[in-house]
């Protein structure tokens, strides 16, 4: 008879080390958009509770009532910006991070189009220089460090310079954590350069951009399978060395299909929680899923709290 494996139990204790260092800053004010649903409207109200955020909710009034009264929330002291529907919310939402008045944003029970529909706006969003991209930081049971995937939500076939910002984007996210100069791996099906592969290229060039100082903050290696990324032993016997093979903190995958395959096969396959943010905008953006459990809501606001007041403390004084 066939033993059916037994899920991997999840410590957490990468999460729980983020979430600690949350105590050494101030609650950062949260733009909540539309937390029309118990999932989305708890997670504000525990990661508020926890001290990480102040929430300031964007919706209908009595939507949000409701849902909190159905789902035992107390709302007494929270602040709730009265708006009529989800697209009102995440324009709302929007203009209190442009106003000043936040320096998060959390996605509520919209979708997820919608909310950064308002937020690459040209006129009135929050776009910077950079490309927009998305980081998944994983709690991998099987692995010493927390490992970040990006991007695996926002590009969909990035071409060479919008992997440069991804680059860009997940250095300073890694930095900004007080996690060190991280190790990134440009990931490809294979660790050469094939014209047939034009990941491979790309992964090249982004590894001589480093070289030459267009990304900065890192360690770059690339093309590298995944085996010789992440295990030591498999870039042993590829005779790959350097500073990043075998011991990535940092997957740069070739597109969006790559990258959520990757992310859910090491939540569903392997134990691990995905915690997520956007960053590359004015403020870091946190993104939740439905199915994530109440500790990965928790890390996704602590890491986008850290970095919003590493972005915050980085700022040049006003005159």
């Amino acid at each position: 008879m066939t033993e059916i494996a037994q899920p991997v139990e999840r410590r957490h204790e990468k999460y729980e080390r983020l979430i600690e260092a949350t105590r050494a800053i101030p609650a950062i004010p949260c733009a909540v958009t539309h937390p029309c649903d118990a999932t989305s409207l708890a997670g504000a109200i525990e990661a508020a509770e926890a001290g990480i955020i102040v929430p300031i909710l964007v919706g209908p009034t009595a939507k949000i009532s409701s849902v909190a009264s159905r789902a035992g929330i107390e709302l007494e002291g929270y602040e709730i910006v009265d708006v009529a529907h989800s697209h009102a919310a995440a324009a709302r939402a929007v203009e209190l991070v442009r106003s000043g008045s936040a320096d998060l944003l959390m996605k509520g029970s919209l979708h997820t189009d919608e909310l950064m529909g308002e937020v690459v706006d040209k006129a009135t969003g929050l776009r910077t220089e950079r490309r927009i991209s998305h980081v998944f930081i994983m709690d991998v049971p099987t692995y010493p460090e927390p490992l970040f995937i990006t991007d695996a939500a926002i590009n969909i076939f990035p071409d060479l310079e919008t992997k440069a910002d991804i680059a860009r984007n997940v250095i300073d996210l890694h930095l900004g954590l007080g996690l060190g100069p991280p190790r990134v791996a440009i990931l490809s099906a294979i660790e050469t350069i094939s014209s047939k592969l034009p990941s491979t290229i790309e992964a090249a060039a982004l590894c001589k951009m480093a070289e030459r100082g267009q990304i900065v903050g890192g360690f770059l290696d690339g093309p590298l399978a995944l085996d010789n990324a992440i295990n030591l032993e498999a870039a042993r016997i590829k005779g790959i060395g350097g500073e990043v093979a075998g011991k990535a903190q940092v997957l740069l995958v070739p597109d969006l299909e790559a990258g959520n395959m990757l992310a859910k096969n090491l939540s569903f396959l392997a134990g691990a929680d995905a915690a997520g943010v956007v960053v590359g905008a004015r403020v870091p953006i946190i993104l939740t899923s439905r199915a994530d459990n109440v500790r990965t809501r928790m890390a996704s606001c602590a890491v986008a709290a850290l970095f919003a007041h590493h972005l915050s403390e980085s700022r040049p004084a006003a005159a």
